[in-house]
């Protein structure tokens, strides 16, 4: 289930661009298009990623610093927006739901970050209570457009500012990757792409726990 490849952050930001169209919530909103993505799951990159030097607004209106809040931590890291109509509620499902088949002591570990790409409308509220209906503990965070799109792309995410249509409605693009840090070195070294199942990261988050290659 692990695909070792070379990649940069040229080629990681246009991997998994996903164009969220939003306007109300109207189940007729289309669907996310995500190109690009990885026949399996984990990939175990050659060059690590730095975790991004990203200080934002919590769900509790204070300052979280990314680095220090999550330094020796097992890290999940997504960017997305609470008006997704589907890659980023199904995403942090499938993370819900694998986090809890681990053991308690593990999940006590496990910190899993939602950044964002919607900041003008993902108020800490708002962005507090949509997480807390996958799981209380996942940590959500909004702040300045521009430096969360330059913390996207330290990590090869692309995410592009959001577009108001003719119609109104809002389109956000966004890529839909998973990025997996480890513990030990803080360094982003697996990559789950758009598709990822609930029982492919239960079977890999043991592994990240300890930092090991899924």
């Amino acid at each position: 289930m692990r695909t070792t490849i070379k990649i940069g952050v040229a080629l990681a930001a246009v991997a998994a661009l996903a164009g969220c169209g939003a306007s109300s919530g109207d189940s007729k909103e289309p669907l996310a298009v995500v190109s690009g993505a990885a026949s399996k799951p984990g990939t175990l990159l050659d060059a690590p990623f730095n975790k991004p030097q990203l200080t934002l607004t919590d769900t509790h209106g204070k300052p979280y610093d990314l680095v220090k809040e999550t330094a020796g931590r097992p890290v999940l890291l997504f960017f997305g927006y609470t008006h997704c109509p589907d890659v980023c509620p199904t995403t942090m499902s499938d993370l819900a739901i694998a986090k809890s088949r681990m053991s308690k002591p593990d999940q006590e570990k496990l910190r899993v970050v939602f950044v964002s790409t919607d900041p003008a409308r993902d108020t800490p509220q708002r962005l507090g209570s949509w997480l807390a209906a996958q799981d209380k503990d996942f940590i959500g965070l909004t702040g300045d457009f521009g430096t969360i799109q330059k913390a996207a792309k330290s990590v090869g995410v692309g995410i592009e500012k959001p577009v108001t249509e003719k119609d109104g409605s809002i389109t956000v693009t966004h890529g839909a990757e998973v990025l997996a840090f480890w513990p030990k070195d803080d360094k982003g070294h697996v990559l789950y792409m758009s598709g990822t199942t609930s029982d492919e990261f239960a079977a890999d988050l043991p592994k990240l726990i300890r930092s090991e290659a899924p």
